[in-house]
């Protein structure tokens, strides 16, 4: 009995769903990791830590929406498992842009995912999610470690 091609897409989807969902977590985790070891060697004030760890984390969201582009292209090119329908052509930047919007769940509605790259998109959305939560609680962790770094407050001078 043979796999119909619908499940067959879907059956690849959520592999590679898995295979994406692992990547970003590994990708997250090394970049927080780093850049939490590096935090203490920083000679910088307080106030370019916390941007240090904004830029770690953005470098970080942007690999993984990166890393959904690529799938997504690929997948279209190569895999035949869904695609872009809307205002595409179907250019590689226009994945990357559907991953951003996908990512931030922003979905503005100009493209949109057919066949098996609709659970991919879902799964993206979800992963966006959690990594953003992610960033949150790290950088207020991060907040309140160097926080007491920025010295007692000097009173004001009264007339």
């Amino acid at each position: 009995m043979a796999i119909p091609a619908d499940m067959n897409s879907m059956l690849i989807s959520m592999v590679l769903a898995v295979v994406l969902v692992t990547l970003c977590v590994l990708v997250h985790y090394e970049v927080l990791r780093l850049a939490s070891k590096m935090l203490p060697s920083l000679t910088i004030r307080p106030r370019n830590r916390i941007l240090f760890i904004m830029a770690a984390a953005f470098f970080a969201h942007t690999i993984e929406i990166w890393i959904f582009g690529i799938a997504y292209w690929l997948s279209a090119q190569h895999l035949a498992i869904g695609g872009l329908i809307g205002q595409a052509t179907g250019g590689f930047p226009e994945f990357i842009y559907f991953s951003t919007v996908s990512y931030t769940s922003l979905g503005l509605g100009d493209l949109y995912p057919t066949g098996a790259f609709r659970l991919l998109t879902g799964v993206e959305a979800l992963v966006g999610l959690t990594m953003i939560a992610w960033t949150g609680s790290f950088t207020y962790l991060s907040m309140q470690k160097f926080w007491d770094l920025h010295g007692p407050k000097k009173p004001r001078k009264t007339d």
